[in-house]
């Protein structure tokens, strides 16, 4: 059966964030929570592909769970419009790959984010007509695996594959049954990956095999 459609992770798979997602949420935790505290690129490097809330709990540990809900929360509003504007380090031949291959595949994006990230994504790079839908646990309160099996029924897809960075990406995929392309320049290492790139534009020819 013919590949009918690819799916993304975003964090570590098709741009890296970490910067600006770092001085966005270091902003409101010095307005709002202490005025010392500095959240760093590095600090988020393990924590990309997580869930919000298991995030908010590594980093935030001294507040209550009240507390710690209530500062993600405004993080995350002020992120999408601090990152719609600023932007995020795309990896290298991005917008090439995504348009050679929406020649040949419908492309779509699952990503743990909160609601309004990927249409950040969109906003400050302009990517957002290469994707035919996308999917996040801020807007379903889905696990991964759950978004890329609701993208898939959405969209009447059978023969999917999904494209990601870290272990929580093979596992996603794994529970959705559909083989996991491990984006390996990124954020995680996987376990046992159906398919290894080294770089994004590896995936064209990758895909055309199989």
């Amino acid at each position: 059966m013919a590949l009918d459609g690819i799916i993304f992770d975003l964090d570590g798979t098709l741009w890296d964030s970490r910067k600006a997602v770092a001085d966005s949420w270091t902003k409101v935790v010095q307005d709002r929570h202490d005025a010392r505290r500095e959240v760093t690129a590095e600090e988020l490097t393990g924590l990309m592909g997580l869930q919000l809330p298991e995030i908010g709990d590594r980093l935030f540990p001294e507040l209550d769970p009240d507390e710690r809900k209530e500062l993600m929360d405004e993080c995350c509003v002020y992120e999408n419009d601090y990152v719609a504007e600023k932007g995020g380090v795309l990896y290298p031949g991005v917008e090439e790959v995504l348009k050679q291959l929406s020649q040949t595949y419908p492309l779509y994006i699952v990503s743990n984010c909160q609601d309004g990230y990927i249409e950040a994504f969109f906003e400050a790079h302009g990517l957002g007509s290469y994707f035919k839908d996308y999917e996040n646990p801020g807007r379903t309160g889905l696990p991964k695996s759950g978004n890329i099996k609701l993208v898939m029924e959405r969209n009447n897809l059978e023969n999917a594959v999904y494209v990601g960075d870290t272990k929580g990406d093979e596992d996603a995929a794994r529970g959705a049954g559909v083989p996991f392309i491990w984006a390996a320049y990124g954020f995680g290492k996987p376990e046992n990956p159906d398919y290894r790139i080294g770089a994004l534009a590896e995936l064209p020819g990758l895909v055309e095999k199989l």
